[in-house]
């Protein structure tokens, strides 16, 4: 109707005050989510920290006893001993521990087919122990840990895969730990650690049992798979260094292309 006045009360827009009034309560539920403890987050970096710790303290206080001690407590655990071999070597391949006295050890007591063996299940089980607490811990962590390693695990295995795990496993005197915990920080991917493990483990397990059999049944077919165990494990070592130089040259040789600006 024409003059009719409309007394129905107006939309109300929103205020500033009335936002915040409705924010206030997220807000509130923001801080109290920040100032809350993450506890899980908490203990699994005090549990990884006291593991570091004792890592380091293991390598300079733990000495392994000699092999003949090591060849009677075995004996002494009958039918089990075997079990017990692959966990203490799987301790020490986890730690910057030398490997050698296991391996040898193993030789001496097993022979060289099953001295083999339980070395390189001990071995492998170490090292995926050791790769698995480095992707934890975190790049900047293992870097500081490898100390004098960090160097030449960082400019390897940086973007590396196959070959450069096997090419610093390979390397003699270069001890298993620093690659263990290097690869596990710079991203090489699980599966090609362990598949690098095995394949770069072999001939350096092999050698060594050798060694340890021969040591306990001097004669010439162990002699000669002393010699050949190790002719195998430099062969291997000059292939892999070749074919990881090879990777790493055409994939620097492929970035300017890829960077390279399209034309137009």
């Amino acid at each position: 109707m024409l003059g009719h006045e409309d007394t129905s009360p107006p939309e109300r827009s929103p205020r500033s005050g009335d936002v915040a009034r409705d924010r206030e309560p997220r807000a509130h539920r923001t801080r109290h989510t920040r100032g809350r403890l993450d506890w899980p987050t908490i203990l699994r970096n005090i549990a990884l920290g006291l593991a570091v710790l004792a890592g380091v303290w293991a390598v300079f206080n733990v000495r392994l006893p000699s092999i003949d001690v090591l060849q009677k407590d075995i004996a002494a655990a009958g039918f089990w001993g075997f079990g017990v071999f692959i966990l203490i070597y799987a301790v020490v391949a986890a730690t910057p521990i030398p490997v050698t006295i296991m391996a040898t050890a193993g030789g001496l007591i097993y022979g060289l087919p099953f001295g083999t063996l339980w070395s390189m299940i001990g071995v492998v089980l170490g090292c995926w122990g050791g790769y698995w607490i480095a992707r934890a811990l975190g790049r900047d962590t293992v870097l500081k840990l490898l100390g004098s390693h960090a160097e030449s695990i960082e400019s390897r295995l940086t973007g590396g895969g196959f070959y450069a795990v096997c090419t610093l496993r390979l390397m003699p005197g270069f001890p298993y730990w620093p690659v263990n915990y290097g690869s596990g920080a710079l991203g090489i991917d699980n599966r090609t650690f362990l598949t690098a493990t095995v394949v770069s483990s072999l001939p350096g397990q092999l050698s060594l049992v050798a060694v340890g059999a021969f040591i306990g049944e001097p004669n010439v077919p162990g002699g000669i798979a002393v010699g050949i165990s190790w002719a195998l494990v430099i062969t291997l070592t000059i292939i892999t260094m070749r074919r990881w130089k090879r990777t790493r040259d055409a994939e620097a040789g492929a970035k300017p292309e890829g960077d390279a600006p399209e034309a137009h």
